[in-house]
């Protein structure tokens, strides 16, 4: 029987998406793996070791790490959202998994998540419009949840010019829809 099945991106096609609105570039990313790590009560030493042993960054409240092989960013206390790339990981709760054993709680959270890369000059403009964050004085690596346009996100600061967005899938066209009308707005 043949498989009729076609992986699609949030945006519904089946290559990302990039859309080029003067300086900024909103590039949406479909290549990230994505799961949530929660410790489980009184597994401290045995999840810390676990982590430090599978390469797993576990960043301070409102911090992203990046690792070799895996990302993080701290979500609530003793949670973090755990990224891999999707080729190498995309059953990531299954690379997870036996590393932690019965220290952590691993769910998959791929689809049920949009990511966009907003990139360009002078992303203070655009963002100042769009969160309450205030971008232009958060450090690289900075990660917080926060809302957009009745959404909630979790924006992470790589650096002066490059945010990562993730917001809920099913509200992936609106998300792109208030980043482009409000990078139209700026320029």
């Amino acid at each position: 029987m043949a498989n009729h099945w076609k992986s699609l991106t949030a945006l519904g096609h089946d290559a990302a998406e990039t859309v080029q609105i003067g300086p900024y570039k909103i590039v949406e990313r479909f290549d990230v793996a994505l799961a949530s790590l929660a410790l489980r009560r009184g597994q401290d030493k045995a999840f810390e070791a676990a982590a430090k042993k599978a390469g797993v960054p576990l960043p301070d409240a409102s911090r992203h790490a990046a690792g070799k092989v895996y990302s993080a960013f701290w979500t609530t206390p003793e949670m973090w959202l755990v990224e891999a790339y999707f080729a190498t990981h995309e059953d990531i709760v299954a690379h997870l998994k036996p590393a932690f054993g019965d220290s952590a709680s691993i769910t998959e959270q791929t689809d049920a998540w949009v990511r966009f890369d907003v990139s360009g000059e002078g992303l203070v403009a655009l963002f100042e419009r769009l969160t309450n964050l205030d971008l232009a004085n958060l450090p690289d690596g900075f990660a917080s949840r926060t809302v957009m346009e009745h959404l909630g996100v979790y924006l992470i600061r790589h650096s002066a010019n490059m945010v990562a967005l993730y917001g809920p899938r099913s509200s992936a066209q609106g998300l792109l829809h208030a980043l482009e009308i409000t990078a139209k707005s700026v320029i």
